[in-house]
């Protein structure tokens, strides 16, 4: 008994501390992972409190549970508008580029180790995939907005990719033991299986929970509870089929919740936990299991595998994936650069293990150290790289929560929080009356609140400086809405550094425009001009640009182009422009001076707002 409490107590000690850390993560810029990953090192046999744990079974019994928890979740917050903008693509990563990571990394790895080929490409194999747990936690967490397309790419690839990586292990494991048990007809089956199984019963079974919730009325806490129950034995019962277990709870968890009803925002809110505990146990677990002096002893092996792995096989494998859906230099390099390795790896790297592969060791120690350099390296770097290379876009029309309360089983009120940021557009505005734009039978105030206070709302009330502003809102007004709560001098700053300086309707013929006249007299102007800028029909006069006292960079190229476009709408121009599915932030270059750049798109794809930027800003 006495044995069963100290379990209970250095379990809960640990979890607890693991969760402290988040502060010191947020401040250092370190993922929240490692840290679960030190404490549990710092834990083990090695470390501070010395506890022996070398059950292999059951470190992978809690990793299997834990990423089904964590990819259930992640379903469970993907929007169908990833899907539209990110499905091909990250299914031609997840299938073909995690088999040309394996391949080209097995040949490096089995020079490098001097091993049997066999071994060279398990060791691949088990490295070859992105994680889901810390793709979700470190985009979704990271401080940084990337455009739609690269996270989309990203998070569906994670979770996607799963299959292949465990049917290449498994065949592995089985070349290594047996070389005669396995051929290529088998491994094909094996794949069709895992795909076709996990790809069935996932969105089948995803259909039928979502049918139900409307159906069922249980407390607040138990819709969660019969999701997570769900998802697990989803779960275990593809894997018993013989499909894929993490493809299959991930689309049932897109499936439910995608269908908006009063239960999922309760799911929702619960599942959030679920999902961090999920995450602190796993790490904490696999920081137990490893020994930090066998890291070390190779880990000169882990980094160049990991250097490889960054900067060839990874690269290759997006490259080749990508190129065919015309995804940009910098969209590829991103992805290239954040191939996350975490939970996953290490996961499959006990498999061999437990199966007394010769050589496991070896592949699950430098498999660690390569999860540790990914965390750290590519990891606390996502912030810089997105805007090195200029896939992220700015959060200024985002509310800072919303809520949704819910009327009925099919109706809800959705409440969207604002705070007057410093210099704010909102500071003196009485809150009711914040923008001409918003009918007034659209909005209603909810609550203010002034120095963590509830402030009674009068006529003579205005907003001050930190004043937090709840809002009950009809229609799609909250993005023009944030924008007056966030945008200041400073902010407006950082936009235009992005967007550029004018705001432009998508809806304006590109003859109507202001800058299309001037453009066509410039060469008598001596490719100089000082006028009003080319403002059109702009989506929110707090938006709108100073006047600018001159224009240049008007060039013939420019002429051509706007000459050829010249009745064409805006968007209608820049929609042939591209060849993919257009998200905030795609740029059309006009010439090497001017370029036009999505600002804002609804969920249909079509643009709303279209911003103007003179490239000689950046030189």
């Amino acid at each position: 008994m006495g044995t069963l409490n100290i379990f209970y107590v250095v379990a809960s000690i640990l979890i607890f501390i693991s969760i402290m850390t988040s502060t010191l993560s947020a401040r250092l810029g370190v993922p929240l992972l490692l840290f679960f990953l030190a404490v549990g090192m710092l834990a083990g046999e090695e470390g501070v409190m010395g506890i022996q744990f070398a059950d292999y079974n059951l470190a992978n019994f809690i990793g299997q549970a834990a990423l089904a928890c964590i990819l259930l979740d992640g379903g469970l917050r993907t929007s169908l508008h990833s899907f539209r903008v990110g499905l091909k693509p990250a299914v031609t990563l997840a299938s073909w580029g995690v088999f040309a990571t394996v391949a080209v990394l097995g040949v490096f790895a089995t020079w490098l180790l001097g091993v049997d080929w066999r071994l060279g490409v398990l060791m691949a194999a088990i490295v070859g995939s992105t994680d889901a747990a810390a793709v979700f936690s470190l985009l979704r967490h990271g401080g940084v907005k990337l455009n739609d397309r690269v996270q989309a790419t990203l998070e569906i690839e994670s979770g996607a990719n799963d299959p292949l990586a465990i049917l290449l292990v498994t065949a592995m494991i089985a070349l290594n033991l047996d070389p005669t048990s396995q051929g290529i007809g088998d491994l094909v089956l094996m794949l069709i299986s895992q795909i076709g199984i996990g790809l069935i019963s996932g969105l089948v079974a995803g259909w039928a929970l979502s049918r139900l919730l409307p159906k069922v009325h249980l407390a607040d806490g138990m819709y969660a509870i019969l999701i997570m129950s769900a998802g697990m034995a989803i779960f275990g019962a593809t894997n018993l089929l013989g499909g894929s277990g993490f493809l299959a709870v991930y689309l049932a968890g897109v499936v439910i919740g995608n269908t908006k009803v009063r239960a999922t925002e309760h799911v929702l809110r619960v599942m959030d936990s679920f999902a961090w505990l999920s995450q602190a146990v796993l790490f904490v677990v696999l920081g137990l299991l490893v020994k930090p002096s066998s890291i070390l002893e190779v880990w000169h092996y882990s980094l160049l595998i990991f250097l490889f792995l960054l900067f060839i096989a990874r690269p290759f494998a997006v490259a080749s994936s990508l190129l065919p859906f015309r995804f940009g230099f910098r969209e590829i390099s991103f992805i290239s650069w954040v191939g996350l390795r975490g939970a996953v790896p290490i996961t499959l790297a006990i498999i061999p293990v437990t199966m007394q592969v010769p050589g496991a060791d070896l592949a699950f120690n430098i498999t660690f150290g390569v999860v540790i350099l990914s965390l750290l390296a590519q990891g606390t770097s996502i912030p810089m790289m997105s805007r090195l290379f200029r896939v992220w876009v700015p959060t200024d029309n985002a509310p800072k929560a919303e809520h949704e309360i819910w009327v009925g089983d099919q109706a809800n009120i959705t409440l969207y929080e604002f705070e007057v940021k410093p210099g704010a557009f909102a500071i003196g505005r009485h809150p009711q009356g914040i923008s001409s734009k918003v009918n007034s039978n659209d909005i209603s105030v909810f609550a203010v609140v002034r120095n963590e206070r509830l402030l009674s709302v009068n006529d003579e009330t205005i907003l001050k400086t930190g004043d937090v502003v709840w809002y009950a809102l009809r229609g799609d007004y909250a993005a023009s809405i944030a924008k007056i709560f966030n945008n200041s001098a400073t902010q407006y700053q950082k936009n235009s550094e992005f967007y550029g300086d004018w705001l432009l309707s998508p809806h304006v013929l590109i003859s109507d425009l202001p800058f299309y006249n001037l453009a066509t007299r410039s060469l008598a102007n001596n490719n100089k001009l000082s006028r009003l800028p080319p403002v059109a029909s702009a989506l929110d006069v707090f938006t709108v640009a100073p006047q600018v006292t001159g224009l240049s960079g008007v060039d013939d190229e420019l002429i051509e182009r706007l000459t050829a476009a010249q009745n064409q709408t805006i968007e209608e121009f820049m929609l042939g422009q591209f060849s993919t599915e257009p998200v905030k932030g795609d740029t059309v270059r006009l010439n090497d001076h001017w370029s036009l750049i999505v600002r804002d798109i609804d969920n249909k794809g079509r643009l709303r707002g279209v911003g103007l930027k003179n490239l000689d800003r950046d030189k």
